[in-house]
């Protein structure tokens, strides 16, 4: 076999009936046995391993996916395993049924080499109508100049409804929280408006009535000095009645005396102690410590 140069050129055929010696042997790989031109297929030299590494796909009527039979193992139970596993009818539509282009009276069907995503309203459309005012795009979302808190009021909404069809209270709860939140800020923005209007008012009287931040306390100090005498009062109203009953009627024998009454804060004279008083109250906050 072969030459003295090429001792080991040519391989004999494996077929006891051929043996013929071919240059360009051909290697079986399911047996790895050495064959001629003639008996290389499986069939000519009856392979007993050709059907081994056969792959045979079914396209199931269900759910058109591809069950693969394995050699080793019986058809049917493969085909049930897939039936009771795998097997998805609702994936049928999604293989079977073939795009089609939106724009309406275009019957062009999708495929991978025609189709062409707009950039601005992210759909896809044959080669024909491809361009913006060919399928009549409505063109890129613009963004909602609204209030801040609009969508979200408007998610919880409609999160709340969907909970009420589906069960699911989690949404509810985050909208009626929402709510409860905004009513509690209103409420206590009225309640703090109503104890700002009482304290106003009270102290309103309370300049009026004379009475002081430290009589009002309890302490009992004797706050107010008369600027005639070195009596002291607790309140602007007995002030003013001393200076009434005291001062004001010693003053009536004589008509020419003037009698003038000096702010211990500011120095500011003044002849009617009423005067002295209101400015006090108006001036310095209703108290005349110095």
């Amino acid at each position: 076999m072969g030459t003295p140069e090429f001792p080991n050129l040519g391989r004999h055929c494996s077929v006891g009936d051929c043996n013929q010696i071919d240059f360009l042997p051909f290697t079986c790989d399911r047996c790895d046995h050495v064959f001629c031109l003639q008996h290389r297929s499986y069939t000519s030299h009856q392979c007993p391993n050709a059907n081994q590494k056969d792959v045979t796909v079914l396209v199931c009527p269900l759910c058109a996916k591809g069950v693969r039979l394995n050699p080793n193992e019986d058809p049917n139970i493969t085909w049930d395993t897939h039936v009771n596993t795998d097997c998805d009818p609702s994936n049928y539509q999604k293989v079977t049924k073939k795009k089609k282009c939106p724009v309406p009276g275009c019957r062009e069907t999708l495929t991978f080499s025609n189709t062409i995503r707009c950039k601005d309203c992210t759909k896809e459309h044959c080669l024909k109508h491809r361009f913006g005012p060919d399928h009549k795009c409505p063109g890129p979302r613009k963004p909602e100049s609204t209030f801040p808190f609009g969508n979200m009021l408007r998610r919880s909404q409609k999160a709340e409804t969907h909970s009420n069809s589906s069960g699911n209270n989690r949404s509810s709860w985050w909208s009626s929280s929402l709510l409860s939140a905004a009513s509690n800020f209103k409420s206590s923005a009225e309640v703090g408006m109503q104890k700002l209007s009482t304290a106003t008012t009270q102290a309103i009287q309370k300049a009026k009535d004379g009475i002081s931040t430290s009589s009002s306390s309890g302490s009992g100090d004797l706050v107010e000095q008369c600027v005639q005498c070195p009596a002291r009062f607790s309140t602007v109203g007995a002030l003013i009645k001393h200076c009434e009953k005291s001062h004001q009627s010693n003053s009536q024998p004589s008509r020419s005396r003037v009698t003038v009454d000096v702010c211990p804060k500011c120095s500011k004279a003044f002849r009617d102690p009423v005067l002295l008083v209101e400015h006090v109250e108006r001036d310095h906050g209703g108290s005349s410590r110095a």
